[in-house]
């Protein structure tokens, strides 16, 4: 196995991997090692990464099945897996878990520095389990109970009165197949057991709740997830990777650098179907995903 070590950059989130070069086919004791370092610290820093395309596929796969790049977005073209992080194509600076609207969203996902700006562009991850630990315990027993109605129907960023005809087809495309999905509010994470709040900016209602009620609870959950204690803030460099557990956090793309170039590549990896404390599955309302990924055992 491959002499790992770890770094943390946070107290509650973040650590820098150094020692492996994931270029290559990892063993299973490396392999292990990294879940086990993705368990603990939900986001890992790869830099100096010699990867292209098929480099980040092979590694990503380590972790299990690839989805393919979205449900409704295309992918970089010959690399069906792969998902073009653009800021050509819009910008995704709101919190959110990736693809949560379906009914089983990817358990991990790796984003590789393409081309970063000269200044600002970061990426904010935040962990959603400290935020449910952070919950005083009349609210963390509410939010227990609760289920959230997920969708892409609608637009996280901008007003209908502000965009343009370009980013008006970049909506109807990222809404072609409309999908809801219900989650639990608590998410019970299947390796580690530990919950965390899944929300995020593509939960739009709470199970049984007016829009309006939805919202004030929803806003107030997301409060403890974007708390500074729980976030990430990562200035990218060239040729790094970050991997993520997309089970147990959040992120955030920010729009601070003026509108220069910025591009990632995004992999992820298939993941199950999510669990409430109480065991119930989530499930799907409409859309069917078959087309963009399997369900992770």
């Amino acid at each position: 196995m491959a002499e790992i070590e770890i770094h943390k950059v946070t107290g509650n989130i973040g650590a820098r991997i150094s020692g492996v070069d994931i270029a290559k086919p990892l063993d299973d004791e490396t392999v292990a090692a990294l879940r086990a370092a993705l368990n603990a610290h939900k986001a890992l820093v790869f830099d100096e990464v010699d990867l292209d395309d098929e480099g980040q596929q092979a590694f990503a796969r380590h972790f299990g099945g690839l989805t393919t790049a979205h449900p409704t977005v295309p992918a970089v073209e010959g690399a069906p897996n792969v998902l073009p992080v653009d800021s050509e194509r819009g910008r995704a600076n709101h919190w959110h878990t990736d693809v949560t609207f379906v009914l089983n969203p990817p358990q991990a996902s790796t984003l590789r520095s393409i081309t970063i700006p000269p200044y600002g562009g970061e990426t904010l991850i935040a962990n959603s389990a400290a935020a449910y630990r952070d919950l005083p315990e009349p609210l963390r027993a509410l939010a227990e109970t609760l289920w959230a109605e997920h969708t892409n129907d609608y637009d996280y960023a901008v007003p209908d009165e502000q965009i343009d005809e370009e980013q008006a087809a970049q909506r109807a495309q990222f809404t072609s197949i409309k999908y809801r999905t219900a989650h639990p509010v608590v998410r019970v994470h299947p390796l580690t057991g530990e919950r965390g709040l899944f929300i995020g900016g593509f939960a739009q209602r709470i199970v049984g709740l007016s829009v309006g009620e939805s919202r004030k609870i929803l806003d107030l959950l997301q409060a403890y997830v974007t708390r500074p204690e729980n976030i990430l803030r990562w200035r990218w460099s060239p040729n790094q990777l970050v991997l993520f557990d997309n089970r147990i956090t959040q992120h955030y793309a920010i729009d601070n650098y003026d509108g220069l170039p910025r591009r990632l590549h995004r992999v992820t990896v298939a993941g199950d179907v999510p669990v409430g404390v109480e065991g119930k599955e989530s499930y799907s309302i409409a859309g069917d995903a078959a087309h963009y990924t399997p369900v992770a055992a």
